[in-house]
């Protein structure tokens, strides 16, 4: 991890975390749900404390810190382990088309890098920008849930189910958050 990007405890972060090659995972429901189960764990288990988020078809944002005694770097390489493993499980179990197109985009990046074997899901990095305003703050939040009207996704950011908008907006979403004044 570069030091421009690294992770400090005590702080709150905006993240990006993008599947190799831009590649259009989380178009179907599987693998969206093992994001979401994913976040559910790290939030129950591991200390992760999620302000916003917003899954995209080929990245995720956050806005998250961890709780005393965690840390977000731990949490995140995790994170990205699991969801990397049980993600390429469920391409290689799962009826996908695009199966073998897929499981080559991540055999080839992880060729290169000693430290993975197999099948590299999630680009290097994390893109942590920590927050230390609170015009960041918002800046980030509505950039995070414009994302997919941005993509033309839905006309309103409440109306996209894997984003924290409709929280914001005064409902329930999918994941616990803990909101931003």
């Amino acid at each position: 991890m570069s030091v421009k990007n690294k992770i400090h405890d005590g702080y709150l972060y905006y993240l990006t975390l993008t599947a190799v090659d831009w590649i259009d995972v989380f178009t179907r429901p599987v693998y969206r749900h093992i994001i979401l189960n994913s976040l559910k764990f790290c939030q129950e288990k591991k200390g992760l404390e999620l302000y916003a988020w917003c899954l995209m078809s080929n990245h995720l944002h956050l806005i998250a810190s961890a709780k005393e005694g965690f840390h977000l770097s731990d949490i995140l390489r995790d994170f990205k382990k699991f969801t990397s493993r049980s993600i390429v499980e469920a391409i290689q179990q799962e009826y996908e088309s695009r199966r073998e197109w897929m499981l080559h985009r991540f055999r080839f990046p992880a060729n290169v890098h000693s430290k993975v074997t197999n099948h590299k899901f999630w680009q290097d990095g994390n893109e942590a920008k920590e927050i230390h305003s609170n015009e960041f703050l918002q800046q980030k939040l509505e950039y995070i849930h414009q994302n997919p009207v941005r993509a033309e996704i839905v006309q309103e950011p409440e109306h996209y189910l894997y984003s924290s908008a409709l929280d914001y907006a005064g409902g329930k979403g999918v994941l616990k958050i803990l909101q931003i004044a």
